[in-house]
């Protein structure tokens, strides 16, 4: 008996695949028209020159100068923020010894045969300052200054006062600190910081340098530090006046510096730059 064919298997149905629409790719937009600013178009030309908002000197702004009016203009801040880092101009004194007569009062007696001497050394770098009183053959009081000479002027690093022992004050620049040796507590260094004798020497050097910064009733506030102390003091410039010394006429600047506390000194310097 013959066997009854196997039936084929049947094919599943073919589904017919979606059609997919192809996106076109995006042609690029043409840029729009340029438009031009209203605010040049219509801002007439100037006809004075601007002044500069600064009083450093700088050449004022011509009618012509449209690339600088549109740059933004400084702000007061950053105005005197650069003004405060750009290092003064000075002259640094040569080297030199000077010998002078000393006139003053020891308690209710006036000083009489004091004789003076100051020594001051530099070669650029580096600097030696010394100040001694001597009466005849004795040494009374000296001042020692040393240090060097950087952008901002003479920069101590130590400072001595010596009458029958000595005390000084150091420099510790990179710590930010003026510490002394009287076991006094130390203070923070400030910008431009000076002891008691190269302060003077200083002063002389921004007047040398730049006298037109430093106008008549203005002030000089440099800190200054002693053997046990240091302190902000402010030196109101005076004007010109003539001093006839032995060696000679010269035309000097008077800063003062007014005592601001009990036994605090009084100082007067007359500088001839």
């Amino acid at each position: 008996m013959p066997k009854p064919a196997r039936p084929r298997p049947v094919p599943p149905p073919a589904v017919a695949a979606a059609p997919v629409s192809a996106t076109p790719a995006p042609q690029p937009a043409e840029p729009p028209p340029a438009v031009p600013d209203p605010t040049a178009a219509e801002a007439p030309a100037s006809t004075e020159p601007a002044s500069a908002p600064d009083a450093g000197g700088a050449a004022s702004a011509g009618p012509g100068a449209t690339a600088a009016a549109a740059a933004p203009a400084p702000t007061a801040s950053s105005a005197t923020a650069a003004s405060a880092e750009a290092p003064p101009l000075l002259q640094v004194p040569g080297s030199v010894r000077l010998k002078f007569a000393v006139t003053g009062q020891q308690g209710v007696s006036p000083l009489s045969g004091v004789f003076g001497e100051l020594t001051w050394q530099q070669d650029g770098q580096a600097y030696d300052a010394r100040l001694s009183l001597s009466f005849l053959f004795k040494t009374l009081r000296t001042q020692h200054s040393a240090g060097v000479i950087g952008p901002s002027g003479i920069e101590p690093t130590r400072f001595s006062d010596t009458r029958k022992t000595e005390v000084a004050s150091h420099f510790v620049r990179d710590q930010g600190q003026i510490v002394f040796s009287s076991n006094a507590p130390s203070v923070p260094l400030m910008p431009g910081a000076q002891d008691r004798l190269s302060v003077m020497l200083q002063l002389g050097a921004l007047l040398a340098g730049d006298p037109a910064r430093y106008p008549t009733d203005g002030a000089i506030a440099v800190q200054t530090a002693g053997p046990r102390d240091a302190d902000l003091w402010i030196f109101k410039v005076g004007e010109e006046e003539g001093l006839q010394l032995p060696a000679g006429d010269f035309k000097a600047r008077k800063l003062t510096r007014n005592a601001r506390k009990p036994y605090d000194d009084t100082v007067e310097l007359w500088l001839a730059p």
